[in-house]
């Protein structure tokens, strides 16, 4: 029995170390010091399929960076979201890939690194991409998505109810209730429908739920019946090209999404801009005074 207890004793004592070392909270940002070191050459991203994350493994490698140690570290947009809140709440350095529209810009005082070599591209515009064929079978649910169009501020609108815990259905129900102009614009003569159902896909990013929910409610209210579905980037547009899914609204070119747009081009109908003006790259927190470039994480 003793050696039991003594064993156990010994065990706890051991650990000790190691449970002190891990309640160790991060030091606030220093711009005194490297800031690959304060953030253990990591960027925060987002999911591996995203054309983002491609971008981003292209900056590494054109400004060096690979070689500097840095590293994109792959998880969600919700857990990016979530390590980029804790590091402002105790003001510590974080480097993450972002966009915009989204939520976090409107909730934090963010910047984007200025890109000298142009690896992310310039401004990016946000299209509608239907199947082939689906203006003869759907003509009533193709005007209105052809139709569609916003703006970053409204799509952001929509985004903070969404992260303020409205279900997605519902912020984008009360959007369009608040907007009825904007409903009007896009259904204008289209006729009622009856027993029509039309399938939508799209990534699951605050801004592409956001825009795919409204979108489904406008057709919802000429009658369609709307299945969302969640999905990748590259099962995203082969499930639109092979008519598995009719439509979707989350085609970021020409940069983010070229790639799928380049191989999927001819099974596909680009029903073209329904928000302009959007941007990905590297961004941190504006307390990060002296990281204004990508050059500067070198």
């Amino acid at each position: 029995m003793w050696q039991k207890v003594c064993g156990v004793a010994v065990v706890l004592l051991l650990l000790l170390p190691v449970m002190s070392s891990c309640n160790t909270s991060v030091a606030q940002y220093n711009p005194r010091r490297s800031l690959g070191k304060q953030v253990n050459y990591t960027i925060t991203g987002i999911d591996a399929g995203s054309g983002e994350m491609a971008a981003t493994q292209r900056v590494l490698r054109r400004y060096g960076l690979d070689k500097r140690k840095w590293q994109l570290q792959t998880s969600s947009t919700a857990a990016m979201t979530t390590q980029l809140g804790r590091a402002i709440k105790n003001r510590q350095p974080i480097v993450v890939t972002g966009w915009q529209p989204h939520w976090m810009f409107t909730k934090y005082k963010l910047k984007f690194l200025r890109d000298p070599r142009n690896v992310y591209g310039a401004a990016e515009n946000i299209h509608t991409i239907g199947r082939v064929g689906l203006r003869r079978d759907e003509p009533a649910a193709y005007t209105v998505l052809d139709r569609f169009y916003w703006t970053p501020t409204e799509m952001s609108a929509v985004m903070m109810q969404v992260n303020n815990g409205v279900a997605p259905a519902a912020a984008a129900k009360h959007w369009l209730a608040a907007h009825p102009a904007k409903l009007k614009q896009w259904v204008r003569g289209v006729p009622h429908v009856r027993g029509r159902t039309i399938k939508m896909t799209y990534v699951a990013w605050d801004s592409e739920i956001a825009s795919s929910n409204v979108a489904a409610a406008a057709l919802r209210h000429v009658g369609y019946k709307v299945t969302l579905q969640s999905m990748e980037m590259q099962p995203m547009w082969a499930a639109v090209a092979t008519g598995a899914a009719d439509a979707m609204t989350c085609a970021w070119l020409p940069n983010t999404s070229g790639r799928y747009f380049h191989d999927y081009r001819d099974q596909v109908t680009d029903m073209g801009v329904n928000l302009r003006g959007a941007q990905v790259g590297l961004v941190v927190p504006r307390y990060m005074k002296n990281i204004n470039s990508i050059t500067d994480l070198r």
